[in-house]
């Protein structure tokens, strides 16, 4: 089997170096593997270290990119490239630039995928060192789970527990909605026949939009957690972790949800959800000040979700910060 693992990076040079030494260390099985790493334009001068640590890197190819294409784009950036080659590969193997491989996480997910023909999409079990996190696995998104998440108290939060994005971290291999895109194998030829990443999303809920519509079209996702992948989660964007909980959202993030959630189940499911969302962070707020605690809306989220989901879903422009 052939299988190209793509890298997209911003900013992050020395992690994607490590991240490339992590899977040109290993012998893959015996399987041809090839390395994609896109620079998106980053400050500095990743795109020339990049460059110029390829040299000396077997089948790794370097795109320095004179605009940051965001996540999606760049990757299909390289899935054309990868379309018009006399032999495409089987497999692409999409890996975060803050991401690296903890073992032959991609001989074992190959080895499933050619085990079972009717599933397109593989992820791995993703850790974050030093902290013992695990993710890897998620049920999409929807009304019950946004409320959920938002109120974030103990007694309602186990009552909607069942409609949770995130799924238990211990959980044993099996059938999923969707898994990240920091550490997902899918068939090459799946993603072609379903048109590839959405160019409309810059960043966040483009591996969802993509599982979706691969389960429209009768395919499966599955979580393979033997498969195993060390994330250092957040480092690339700064915008997730656990640490960043207070931080301020990024106008794409809310533009991105909103856009899913329209475009996955129609504009009006997608207000009945942002209205669940905002009254569950309400909830939230008026809770934690009764305890004395901080809420966990990220900071000016009433405002921000406002000017970059709500508008949209009502037919307004959105009023970027």
């Amino acid at each position: 089997m052939r299988v190209s693992v793509i890298i997209v990076n911003y900013g992050t040079a020395d992690l994607v170096i490590a991240g490339v030494e992590s899977v040109i260390s290993r012998d893959h099985g015996g399987h041809d593997v090839d390395v994609h790493v896109v620079d998106n334009a980053s400050p500095g001068d990743d795109g020339a270290r990049l460059t110029s640590a390829a040299v000396d890197w077997p089948s790794v190819t370097v795109y320095a990119e004179a605009e940051n294409h965001g996540f999606g784009r760049a990757n299909n950036l390289v899935f054309e490239v990868l379309s018009k080659q006399d032999t495409p590969p089987d497999y692409v193997f999409l890996l975060n630039p803050d991401a690296r491989l903890q073992n032959d996480a991609i001989t074992r997910l190959v080895a499933f995928l050619e085990a079972n023909q009717r599933v397109a999409v593989a992820g791995a079990k993703i850790v974050k060192p030093g902290t013992g996190t695990r993710i890897g696995a998620f049920r999409f998104p929807g009304i019950f789970s946004e409320f959920s998440q938002a109120v974030a108290f103990g007694p309602i939060s186990r009552l909607f527990s069942r409609f949770d994005m995130a799924m238990d971290p211990e959980l044993e291999q099996q059938r999923v909605d969707w898994v990240p895109g920091a550490a997902m194998m899918a068939r090459f030829e799946v993603i072609e026949q379903i048109g590839r990443f959405d160019p409309a999303f810059f960043l966040y809920y483009e591996e969802v939009d993509l599982m979706h519509r691969i389960a429209e079209a009768g395919h499966e996702t599955w979580y393979i957690p033997s498969a195993v992948v060390d994330h250092d989660e957040g480092v690339a964007t700064g915008a997730t972790g656990v640490s960043e909980a207070r931080r301020r959202k990024p106008e794409y993030w809310y533009w991105s949800w909103q856009y899913y959630m329209r475009k996955s189940h129609g504009r009006l499911y997608a207000i009945c959800a942002a209205s669940a969302w905002m009254k569950g962070a309400a909830l939230n707020h008026l809770i934690a000040k009764i305890r004395g605690r901080q809420a966990a809306a990220p900071l000016n989220f009433f405002g921000d979700f406002w000017a970059m989901a709500i508008r949209p879903l009502l037919g307004l422009k959105p009023k970027p910060y």
